[in-house]
């Protein structure tokens, strides 16, 4: 934990493991061991102690800042005094590298948060849906960079959440396949008015970029209500791309609709070899140039040991 000096000239607000779980105590825990199984992903670690000590306090402290966000429409209605139109969604970003977890981190704050007293609408939306087509990235150069920032199509996404926020009643994501690795012509995600939107991603929180003009443009995460990072050492990244991409051989790339069906047959030795070589290529560059750069910019970020386990919470002071 940051202590003296430290704590006082960073913008955050420090707390390991120990203080976070405390924080939560006297709060009972709302997901049952097979709601957890149900949400954890292919090699993550995840499991009752985790979820009791990490997400049920991260989850009521969410659930505050909606609360408030309420609280602050209601205030503004009175002060305008004239009646607005309903609260908008509170829209929460989730950012982090490819296999760090993020996606079960998601999958169980939409759990948790929907458990609250309140019974709130959470809405889970992840941005594989907005990369552009297989077929276009292939006419762009860009197949073999999937998952950097222009590999996605940003004005639908950036649509999309300027919808969220201006109270539009229906709104549409794209889907997308891992098993086929693109986006699904004509499938949609369709979000009706939720109380708590997450959105989750590589590069959700990426900055605006300057328009030819030299003005600034607009930034997803302009939008956001609250933004994590879920953060780790990028060595112990690596190990568990690996890690995953074993059991993906093991399971997924064998079913022959697998767009990675040839690493299927791989050799233990081989598919190692290959992991490694895709994480040097694209994942890794990816992480240093474009990921990490972001987690600055969040308002909450989870730091991950060797072991999967968070050992410290890191949250912007107000």
């Amino acid at each position: 934990m940051a202590t003296g000096g430290d704590r006082d000239s960073s913008p955050y607000v420090e707390l390991d493991r120990d203080a976070w779980a405390a924080l939560a105590t006297a709060t009972e825990q709302p997901l049952t061991p097979q709601e957890i199984d149900r949400v954890r992903g292919l090699g993550d670690q995840l499991d009752l102690d985790e979820v009791q000590q990490v997400y049920l306090p991260l989850s009521r402290l969410l659930s505050m800042y909606a609360e408030s966000a309420g609280e602050l429409h209601r205030a503004q209605e009175k002060f305008l005094n004239q009646p607005q139109p309903p609260r908008t969604p509170f829209v929460i970003g989730l950012a982090g590298s490819v296999a760090v977890g993020k996606s079960t981190t998601a999958r169980v704050l939409q759990q948790m948060l929907a458990h609250w007293p309140q019974n709130p609408s959470v809405a889970l939306v992840t941005t594989d849906g907005f990369l552009l087509p297989n077929a276009e990235l292939e006419r762009r150069g860009l197949l073999g960079r999937k998952g950097w920032p222009e590999s996605y199509d940003r004005r639908a996404l950036l649509r999309f959440v300027m919808d969220l926020k201006s109270g539009k009643e229906k709104v549409e994501a794209p889907t997308y396949s891992h098993l086929v690795y693109d986006v699904v012509p004509d499938e949609m995600v369709v979000v009706i008015h939720p109380d708590i939107v997450i959105i989750e991603g590589l590069n959700v929180l990426q900055p605006a970029r300057v328009r030819p003009d030299g003005r600034p443009g607009l930034a997803i995460s302009d939008f956001f209500d609250f933004s994590v990072y879920v953060d780790a050492a990028t060595a112990d990244i690596r190990s568990w791309y690996v890690d995953r991409f074993l059991r993906l051989r093991e399971t997924a790339f064998r079913n022959p609709a697998s767009y990675f069906a040839r690493y299927g047959s791989l050799t233990e030795e081989q598919a190692v070899a290959e992991a490694n070589r895709i994480w040097d290529a694209v994942n890794g560059p990816n992480l240093k140039q474009n990921v990490q750069p972001t987690r600055g910019r969040a308002t909450l970020v989870l730091r991950k040991a060797a072991d999967h386990s968070v050992r410290f919470v890191r949250l912007r002071k107000l």
